[in-house]
């Protein structure tokens, strides 16, 4: 074969589900490009369901002197927060100072570079507080005095990398969950991938493998002398500590920082670790040094003490950092690096080594306009920036009003449910529901608001097929379930399965 044909030939083809490679395949399809997604396993089954769920410029990065990913980082929030209004939505972090740690001074200058070098613009500015007359004072200790309260946002890491995905399919891209890359070679003029028992050819090939790519370097012989450091982040779930919607930046005497994050309503969201990772990538766990070393962290600043036996849930991702040469895990960079490989070689290989939640959109653009020097897109122009993720056509500020529509429409559910939606699938939500007048209208109740009909949305349009993509990445409510109703929707989606 000397050259493609076209009747069978993607422009693109990237090799990656989660935040970045769903990000990339978004932008290209909505330039027009012909875009294959191929991911071994579920969408967002590695690092990127397994993040603190922050859209946030990284205020700690400020010390490692990376003013510039926090500038870049800090762009992106509100415009994120913009295009994806239902995952995406402010928060206000409480960081205490700590006598004998970071001095007063300082702080209080990182944190007006934070308000100022990121151009926010809606989002609320640095104030000081007195613990004692504040609502988050009331949960901690009472040795702490004064504190900070800075913006950042919140997000849905497994629903933004499922949105990006979806959008990109509605815009012509073909997503292929459950198709593991097994090998790859330069063909005539593009590139041979085998995937899932499967071949396909394309034009370009993206490698945003997170954590592997390296190893999909090594499947397709490719030879690089790029160095990455894996470093394990882990975070536990507890019953809510706390009953305000504030969350907390917490400063430990080790020189590390932790978060504790309102969580499902119900819970607190502690975290994370930073630890140098090695071995299997197929089933990173947090370990029970960092599941205690977390608690004692906690139990540090809170007047109720935490223990691992207090540990409802807890779950872990490796992180693809660039090799920096950094003594400390904590202390690499969180930035990026793309590669694109010399025209010489052939069909272009483009590298996508390290990034973050919140910069995977600006990634993404640059990654299509480098892909855009080697050949032509019908729609030239970066555009990921103003344009809503499926369901975020609605204002910044108007969730709550989205919510009483949805609540108009399904009485039959409770409010926890239609904020659940809501915060789910957005307007999209209203679609899922239309025309169901009752809850047996809607299938099978699992339980917790979980119905036949939102199951059979998210297998015939978010690529749903195990119980954990339902329970854990497309929804939390594995936090809720129990064993009978785990069981049940088990069933339901293997019988769903067997039909076809």
């Amino acid at each position: 074969m000397t050259a493609l044909d076209n009747l069978h030939i993607y422009d693109i083809a990237v090799i990656g589900g989660g935040i970045n490679g769903c990000g990339i395949a978004r932008d290209a399809a909505g330039r027009g490009a012909k875009v294959l997604l191929l991911e071994a396993n579920d969408l967002a089954s590695g690092t990127s369901s397994a993040s603190s769920k922050l859209i946030h410029g990284g205020l700690r990065y400020l010390e490692h002197y990376e003013f510039g990913l926090v500038r870049e980082a800090l762009g992106e929030r509100e415009r994120l927060w913009g295009i994806a209004p239902h995952v995406i939505w402010p928060m206000r972090f409480v960081l205490p100072y700590v006598d004998g740690l970071r001095p007063r001074w300082l702080l209080r200058l990182g944190l007006f570079l934070y308000d100022h070098i990121g151009g926010r613009r809606k989002l609320p500015a640095t104030l000081s507080i007195a613990l004692r007359d504040h609502p988050a004072g009331k949960p901690l200790k009472s040795e702490f005095q004064k504190a900070f309260v800075y913006s950042d946002c919140w997000a849905d890491d497994a629903r933004l990398v499922v949105l990006n995905a979806r959008d990109a399919a509605n815009r012509g891209a073909d997503i292929r969950t459950r198709s593991r890359v097994t090998g790859f070679a330069r063909e005539g003029d593009g590139w041979r991938v085998d995937a899932g028992g499967k071949r396909y050819r394309a034009r370009a090939l993206v490698n945003a493998a997170g954590p592997g790519v390296l190893d999909v370097l090594e499947a397709g012989h490719v030879e690089d002398d790029s160095r990455m450091r894996l470093v394990r982040g882990s975070h536990i779930v507890v019953a809510a500590l706390f009953d305000h919607l504030f969350a907390y930046f917490f400063q430990l005497p080790d020189g590390r920082i932790f978060f504790a994050i309102p969580y499902e309503e119900d819970f607190t969201l502690i975290g994370t670790t930073d630890a140098d990772h090695a071995g299997s990538l197929e089933d990173v766990r947090a370990s029970e040094e960092e599941i205690a070393y977390l608690c004692e962290g906690a139990s540090r600043f809170f007047e109720k003490a935490i223990t691992p036996d207090d540990v409802v849930w807890s779950y872990a991702g490796v992180r693809p950092l660039i090799d920096d040469g950094s003594d400390k895990p904590e202390a690499a960079t969180r930035g990026y690096r793309l590669e694109l490989s010399d025209a010489s070689r052939g069909a272009p290989l483009l590298n996508v080594f390290g990034g973050k939640l919140t910069v995977y959109r600006h990634l993404g653009e640059e990654a299509v306009d480098m892909l855009a020097t080697r050949q032509e897109f019908p729609h030239p122009d970066a555009w990921t920036g103003d344009e809503p993720l499926p369901g975020g056509n609605f204002a910044q500020d108007g969730a709550s009003a989205l919510i009483g529509q949805l609540a108009g429409r399904t009485p039959f559910l409770d409010q926890r449910t239609h904020t659940r939606l809501v915060h789910a699938y957005g307007t999209t939500a209203l679609e899922i529901f239309a025309g169901a007048d009752s809850l047996a209208e809607c299938g099978i109740d699992f339980g917790h608001g979980l119905t036949q009909r939102e199951v059979d949305h998210l297998v015939a349009n978010e690529w749903a097929v195990t119980v954990d993509d339902v329970l854990w990445r497309r929804t939390k409510l594995g936090l809720r379930l129990d064993p009978k109703q785990v069981d049940a929707l088990d069933t339901y989606l293997k019988g769903r399965a067997d039909t076809g």
